[in-house]
């Protein structure tokens, strides 16, 4: 116990282990950030009061707590912020991928198990290493399973700064990560936030399929096709189907595009490599998936979380913008009076697409 102690009155030793145990669990950075996050705080009611964030209810829930972490977890003193690479193939196999309509997208950071579990697996097992170092402590672990403003936190670590995209880019890892966090008690030392290095570039803006980026730092969620692909539960507006394009889950236009994602390096985690061929699956494929298929192949995925009926909904829309061809039709045909009225409302639309072909 009198070494606990001693650990914990020379925080700046103590932080320096953290970070060697943190990269020996397989985590490439950490950073540590106190809790104000004021600024952030003014953001988020800007970005709610301007309904941006659609039917994300769940953003405006819990009060203040998102923002104030000592509301939270009390007792909080400082954030562990830790990030773990996960592109999982080359940029430009994604982008061959967007080119082809024949195969179905699907955004990178899903394409193999759920990072959820095995972030959360990793962080508890860093809170055990420092428990075995400095005796009980208080902490708890998330990894987007609680009202946290990862980003914010994590760029007051120095991990990185928040792109005009909203994404976080670190300068020497560009923006493939996942962010994982530790609120604790532990009177650490903080690092210095990262400054931002977008300048003038505005290529997330330009290269955005549906405009969901309305200026620099601000993102219009209900336009964003991540939000229309997996946080919609209705029907997808009409104006933005055909700029989804063979996009299923997700969308990683602003990341492939984004001129700091060339220092971006391949994960070697074997749990992020793509799983049953979601990385050169055909549209016509996957729509024949039936639901006992569909469960068995998104099984430890992320894509879980959309359920069945939103998948056929995603991969009708896809389909309704891809070339005509006779398979095509045909497994559009199979569906077309599917019991689901959401799944029939987006066959209809994407057989209409073909019939303008004709």
């Amino acid at each position: 116990m009198i070494e606990s102690r001693q650990r914990i009155d020379e925080p700046a030793r103590l932080l320096a282990d953290i970070r060697t145990w943190a990269l020996d669990l397989g985590f490439q950075q950490i950073g540590v950030s106190d809790i104000d996050l004021e600024r952030a705080e003014s953001r988020l009611r800007e970005w709610l009061s301007a309904g941006y964030h659609g039917r994300m209810d769940y953003m405006s829930r819990h009060g203040t707590k998102r923002s104030r972490p000592q509301e939270l977890v009390p007792g909080t003193l400082r954030i562990i912020t830790a990030r773990m690479d996960y592109l999982p193939q080359s940029q430009a196999e994604a982008i061959a991928m967007l080119d082809d309509e024949r195969q179905a997208y699907v955004s990178r950071y899903a394409l193999g198990r759920d990072y959820h579990k095995l972030l959360r697996s990793r962080l508890r097992a860093l809170a055990r290493r420092i428990e075995e170092s400095v005796g009980s402590f208080g902490y708890r672990v998330f990894v987007d399973s609680a009202p946290v403003l990862e980003k914010a936190i994590a760029e007051k670590a120095g991990l990185g700064w928040i792109g005009k995209h909203t994404n976080l880019i670190n300068r020497d890892a560009g923006s493939w990560f996942f962010l994982g966090e530790l609120y604790t008690d532990l009177p650490l030392p903080i690092d210095a936030a990262e400054d931002s290095h977008c300048g003038t570039c505005s290529a997330c803006i330009d290269v955005c399929p549906t405009g969901a980026i309305v200026a620099p730092y601000k993102l219009d969620a209900r336009r964003c096709i991540s939000y229309l692909t997996i946080e919609l539960k209705e029907s997808i507006p009409a104006e933005f189907r055909k700029a989804i394009g063979n996009r299923i889950y997700g969308c990683d236009d602003c990341q492939l595009f984004c001129p700091w994602n060339k220092f971006a390096r391949l994960s070697d985690e074997s749990d992020f490599a793509p799983r049953h061929q979601l990385d050169t699956a055909d549209l016509v494929e996957l729509f024949a998936w039936d639901e006992a298929t569909w469960l068995t192949n998104t099984e430890g995925s992320a894509i879980r979380r959309i359920g069945y009926e939103r998948w056929l909904r995603n991969v009708a829309v896809a389909l309704g913008n891809a070339a005509s061809t006779p398979e095509v039709i045909a497994v559009l045909n199979k569906r077309r009076d599917s019991d689901s009225k959401l799944v029939a409302e987006h066959v209809e639309w994407a057989l209409a697409q073909h019939d303008k072909q004709q």
